[in-house]
C-alpha cells in the first residue's frame, strides 16, 4: 500500500487535528511520515518611502517562520516517533503552498498526502480550503483529505 506520507501543516488547531490523523493512519499502515511547513515570504512594505523600524527584516521574519516551523513539525514528529514510525520535516518558504506540497512530495518519494480540510462549504468552501483544493487539482500523487467537522480545542 503506502509507505511514505507527506503531511503538511500550517500549525492551526484544524492542521494540527489533520496531521495527527495522519500519524495514526500512517501507523495502521506502518509508513514513514514527512512533515512539511511552507512557510509565507517576506513581504517588502509597499507604498512606504521609508520601511518602519519596528518592521522585522528579511532574516528575523525568517528565523521567526523557522521556529514556529520547528515547532509544528515538532508535533507531528514527536506523534510519529512515540507510533514507532520513522520520520523527517522540512519548512520551506514560498507564497504558493500548493506547488510546494506537490513539489516536497515528488521530492520525498512520498506516495500519499495526508492533509486536512475544514469541511466548509457553501461561500466558506469558495474562499477557504484553497490549497487543499488546488492540490487536489493538480496532484499526480493520491490526496487523502481529512475533514474535520468542528473546530478542535487549541492545544
Amino acid at each position: 500500500m503506502y509507505q511514505k506520507i507527506l503531511i503538511p501543516t500550517d500549525g492551526s488547531p484544524m492542521s494540527t487535528a489533520a496531521a495527527q490523523a495522519g500519524v495514526a493512519f500512517a501507523k495502521k499502515i506502518g509508513a514513514q511520515v514527512v512533515g512539511l511547513f511552507v512557510a509565507p515570504e517576506y513581504q517588502y512594505p509597499i507604498y512606504v518611502d521609508m520601511i518602519p523600524p519596528n518592521f522585522p527584516t528579511e532574516e528575523e521574519h525568517k528565523d521567526s517562520l523557522r521556529k514556529a516551523g520547528d515547532n509544528y513539525l515538532g508535533e507531528i514528529r514527536k506523534s510519529a516517533e512515540e507510533a514507532g514510525l520513522a520520520f523527517s520535516g522540512s519548512t520551506v518558504f514560498s507564497d504558493a503552498t500548493a506547488k510546494e506540497i506537490i513539489k516536497a512530495a515528488e521530492q520525498n518519494g512520498c506516495d500519499l498526502i495526508f492533509m486536512g480540510s475544514h469541511g466548509r462549504s457553501g461561500w466558506g468552501q469558495l474562499l477557504l480550503g484553497s490549497v487543499t483544493t488546488k492540490v487536489l487539482s493538480t496532484c499526480k500523487t493520491p490526496v487523502l483529505v481529512y475533514r474535520t467537522q468542528e473546530q478542535p480545542a487549541k492545544t
